[in-house]
């Protein structure tokens, strides 16, 4: 079976499977989501959604959240571990906002990585959530899901990205994003994966290895 043929099936089977709708953060518009994805490096996002209530009472758009007392910002979120730098970032990508794009969060990649505090794995959350694009977004959950599948023989964030890229569709990378992370919350666990019940042990490297 080549690599395609592969991905595909995986991705059709994730897809069969897993709810229609999913959702790992809550928002109300596009730049709450931004934000909220800002927010959640290096955390949970059930931390960053006992965060957010609270920093978008206070500052709901990017004009407010521009003029921002840093020190306010700081400790409004300290409880998502770096505060200090994102405190930093989501007042800067606010100015940013309102300074090159209107305050309107922009549609694309390109322009979104441009951002402070936003890389490529943010930015692919935005475009494929609420642009409906194209989108790879390569977290914890989704490389070691790739990985252990023999999807990618990278590590790399950006390499994994490039690799799925390669091997799947752009109408199902994004569905495929998240039913991959749900599947390494859910089942291929980092210290214990569940293969005895995984619904794709028969097409996982990880799988036949570990039960030669």
């Amino acid at each position: 079976m080549n690599i395609k043929t592969k991905a595909n099936q995986i991705a059709d089977t994730l897809d069969a499977y897993y709810p229609p709708e999913i959702q790992f953060l809550h928002f109300r518009n596009n730049f709450e989501l931004l934000i909220a994805v800002i927010l959640s490096a290096q955390t949970t996002d059930e931390q960053v959604m006992r965060v957010v209530p609270g920093l978008f009472a206070r500052f709901p758009n990017p004009e407010k959240m521009a003029k921002a007392d840093i020190a306010e910002l700081e400790d409004l979120i300290h409880a998502t571990g770096f505060f200090h730098a994102k405190a930093k970032n989501i007042k800067a990508t606010s100015q940013k906002l309102l300074d090159i794009y209107n305050g309107i969060v922009p549609d694309n990649i390109e322009e979104l990585v441009k951002l402070p505090g936003v890389g490529r794995k943010t930015a692919n959350v935005v475009v494929g959530t609420v642009f409906d694009k194209p989108a790879v977004i390569v977290d914890t959950h989704f490389k070691r899901v790739t990985y252990r599948l023999g999807l990618t023989k990278n590590t790399e964030p950006d390499k994994v990205e490039a690799d799925i890229r390669k091997i799947l569709a752009p109408e199902k990378q994004y569905r495929f994003s998240m039913t991959a992370n749900l599947h390494g919350r859910k089942c291929c666990h980092a210290r214990k994966p569940e293969c005895n019940i995984c619904i794709l042990n028969k097409l996982c490297s990880y799988c036949r290895t570990s039960r030669m």
